[in-house]
């Protein structure tokens, strides 16, 4: 099962035109992108961001393969894209319209854990 998740992020990460060293790194070494603004760095280097995808990854059986960071007036919130454990959700993990995609994350506010959600 978990080549099959891993098998369509790789999907989603090519519809949604992620850069391709990111695909790459991920297909090939499992590293997962933490974008913020308009840069993008491997998880790795943020030691308490993978540890947060690790246990959501663990908690839920699912496969994160990119991170997005924002400042919100709501708090701080990393959004974790990822395929979840039931294949027959995988139709609806991305939306797409012309340029713009909705894709399905666990966001968690940073400042204020109980505003955290899944959509």
């Amino acid at each position: 099962m978990e080549n099959k998740k891993k098998e369509k992020a790789l999907q989603i990460m090519e519809q949604l035109q992620i850069y391709k060293p990111y695909i790459k790194g991920f297909r090939d070494d499992d590293q997962v992108c933490f974008f913020e603004g308009w840069g993008g760095f491997w998880v790795n280097q943020e030691p308490e961001i993978e540890k947060k995808m690790k246990e959501l990854e663990a908690k839920h059986k699912c496969k994160v393969y990119a991170i997005t960071h924002e400042y919100t007036g709501f708090g701080e919130c990393y959004d974790f894209l990822m395929v979840t454990n039931y294949p027959e959700e995988w139709d609806n993990l991305v939306v797409s319209h012309g340029n713009e995609h909705y894709a399905f994350a666990y966001v968690w506010n940073k400042d204020d854990d109980l505003l955290s959600i899944a959509f």
